[in-house]
C-alpha cells in the first residue's frame, strides 16, 4: 500500500465529480520518473493535474495516483527581445502574463480564466476568443520536452519528433509529461484593447455577424440567452489590440497593477462574497430573470457601445467573481461544449437550445466562439463555431442531464461536429469514436503502445471514453463512472 496520508479527495472545477486518489506534488523531473516506477511496482496508474480547472474528469484518477504539477513552476528562460519564454509545466497563465507584460508581451492564446497551468493548457490544447485567427495554444509552441512513461525524455518540435509534438499537445496527459515548454508570445503596444459591444436578436444573426467580422477583429465572442423563446438572442463583443502610438500611456497600461481585477463591486461589496448571493438565481426562474435582464440591458444601454478595457478584464471574465462556480450548489455544474461546422451550426445550435428548454433544463450561461481547424491529434476545432452551455447539477436531475446530453450528442454528430475533452463529462465511447474517427483512434493506440506500453498514464476520462472506443459499448464499471448518472 502507498502511504494513507497521501490520500486526498479531489474534484473537478465544477464540483460535480469527486474522487479519492494518492496525491503527489513533485518539484523536479527526476521525482516524476521515480513516481512512474512506483506506480508500475504497485500496479497503479498516474493522472496528471495542473490547477484542476477542467469541467470534467480529465484530471481525476479515482483510487490511483495523481501528480499535482503546480510546484514545477519555474521560469527557465526569458528573452524580452524575441518574446520566447521557456517554462516548467506548472507555470500558470497568470504567472506568465505577470512575468512578461511589463516587457510588452502577452500570451498569444488564453482561456477564459488565468489560472490553468501551461502543462494543462497544452495537454488540452486550449483555445481562446481569437481561435479563428490565432488557432490553439499549441500553434505557438516552437518546442517542448516531455518525459515518456518508458523513462525516455524527448524534445519535440513541429519538425523533430513531429508525431509526438502534434499528439502530446492535445493528448490529455495520456502520452507523456511536459517537463519544459517554449512559447512564443504576442508583442503588445498597450495593455488595453478596443472593445465593441452590440446586441443581436437571434442566434442566426449572431453567427452571421461573427463570421462576417472575423477578419476585422482580433477577438470575437458571443453571449447567448439560452432561456429565451427567441432562440439565441444575445450580445457580441469584439476586441482589438492597440497599435504602436495609439496608447498615450503604454507604460501605465502595461503595468501589472493596472491589470489586476478589482476585489470589490462598486468599490464597496467584496466580490469574494458574491457567489453566495448568486446561488439564489441558479434555478430556471432565476436564470430566466438574469438572462432576460442582461439582454435588455445590452439592448437598451450597450447597443453598439465602444470602449477600452484592460487585456485581463476582457480575456478573463471567469475570474471576475471568485469561486463563482460555488453558486451552483453542492452538486456543482457541468459544461456541455460542442463544435459544429459553419453551414450546419445555426440549425444545430438552435435545436440544442430548444431541446434543453423542452426538457426543462435551459442553460444558465451560453457562449459562442468562431473557430478554424488545426492538425493536432485530439483536435476539437472545426471551420465553424462552438457553443458552451452551463447546467446546474442536482441529485434529482442527473439522469435527465445525461439523457439530454445523449440527445444533443446525436444532433452534434449529425451536423459533423466535435467535442472538447477539457470540458466533457457526458461523452460515451461510441460518440467519441464517431467524432474522432478510426484513423485518429488508430494513431492514438499506436502512440500509446510506443510511449506508454504499460498504460501507466490514465484518467477517469480515459477509462470512461477512450479505453473502450474499439468496442463501442460501455461496461457496467464504466457506467458507474459516468459523471452525471
Amino acid at each position: 500500500m502507498l502511504p494513507l496520508d497521501r490520500l486526498s479527495r479531489l474534484d473537478n472545477f465544477g464540483h460535480s465529480i469527486q474522487g479519492v486518489a494518492y496525491l503527489y506534488r513533485p518539484t523536479h523531473t527526476e521525482q516524476i520518473a521515480d513516481l512512474l516506477k512506483l506506480a508500475a511496482r504497485h500496479g497503479l496508474t498516474i493522472a496528471l493535474r495542473g490547477s484542476g480547472r477542467s469541467y470534467g474528469d480529465a484530471a481525476l484518477n479515482a483510487g490511483q495516483i495523481v501528480l499535482d504539477l503546480r510546484r514545477m513552476n519555474r521560469i527557465l528562460d526569458w528573452n524580452p527581445t524575441t518574446g520566447l519564454i521557456r517554462v516548467e509545466p506548472g507555470v500558470t497563465i497568470q504567472d506568465l502574463w505577470q512575468y512578461t507584460l511589463e516587457d510588452g508581451w502577452w500570451p498569444p492564446v488564453v482561456s477564459g480564466t488565468m489560472f490553468p497551468t501551461l502543462g494543462g493548457a497544452l495537454g488540452m490544447n486550449i483555445h481562446g476568443k481569437n481561435n479563428y485567427r490565432a488557432g490553439p495554444i499549441g500553434e505557438h509552441v516552437p518546442a517542448f520536452t516531455a518525459l515518456l512513461p518508458t523513462g525516455e525524455e524527448v524534445t519535440c518540435t513541429p519538425a523533430q519528433n513531429s508525431d509526438l509534438f502534434y499528439s502530446i499537445i492535445s493528448g490529455a496527459g495520456l502520452l507523456g509529461i511536459f517537463t519544459s515548454i517554449t512559447l512564443k508570445l504576442k508583442r503588445l503596444y498597450s495593455g488595453d484593447v478596443r472593445v465593441h459591444a452590440w446586441s443581436v436578436s437571434d442566434l442566426r444573426e449572431m453567427l452571421a455577424d461573427m463570421d462576417r467580422l472575423k477578419s476585422e477583429h482580433d477577438y470575437i465572442v458571443g453571449w447567448v440567452d439560452g432561456t429565451a423563446g427567441r432562440v439565441g438572442r444575445g450580445q457580441i463583443h469584439s476586441a482589438d489590440y492597440l497599435h504602436a502610438g495609439e496608447d498615450a500611456h503604454p507604460l501605465q497600461t502595461l503595468r501589472v497593477d493596472y491589470q489586476v481585477l478589482p476585489e470589490t463591486l462598486f468599490g464597496v461589496i467584496p466580490k469574494s462574497s458574491l457567489w453566495f448571493f448568486m446561488q439564489f438565481f441558479m434555478n430556471n426562474v432565476g436564470a430566466t430573470l438574469v438572462n432576460t435582464g442582461k439582454y435588455w440591458f445590452s439592448r437598451l444601454r450597450e447597443h453598439h457601445k465602444h470602449y477600452r478595457q484592460s487585456l485581463v478584464g476582457f480575456n478573463f471574465l471567469l475570474d471576475y467573481v471568485p469561486n463563482w462556480e460555488r453558486a451552483y450548489g453542492r452538486d456543482g455544474l457541468i459544461q456541455y461544449q460542442s463544435f459544429v461546422p459553419l453551414k450546419a451550426a445555426a440549425d444545430a445550435y438552435a435545436e440544442l437550445l430548444r431541446r434543453s428548454q423542452k426538457r426543462g433544463l435551459p442553460t444558465t450561461l451560453g457562449v459562442t466562439k468562431r473557430h478554424r481547424p488545426d492538425k493536432f491529434l485530439f483536435t476539437h476545432a472545426v471551420d465553424g463555431y462552438s457553443l458552451a452551455m452551463d447546467f446546474k447539477v442536482t441529485r434529482g436531475n442527473r439522469p435527465r442531464l445525461q439523457a439530454l446530453a445523449n440527445e444533443m450528442n446525436q444532433i452534434v454528430l449529425e451536423a459533423g461536429g466535435r467535442f472538447y475533452f477539457a470540458k466533457d463529462s457526458t461523452l460515451t465511447p461510441d460518440v467519441a469514436a464517431r467524432y474522432l474517427g478510426e484513423e485518429t483512434l488508430r494513431r492514438f493506440r499506436a502512440l500509446k503502445e510506443r510511449c506508454d506500453p504499460h498504460h501507466l498514464l490514465q484518467t477517469d476520462l480515459y477509462r470512461r471514453v477512450l479505453a473502450a472506443t474499439s468496442q463501442f459499448v460501455i461496461s457496467s464499471d464504466q457506467v458507474s463512472k459516468l459523471t452525471i448518472t
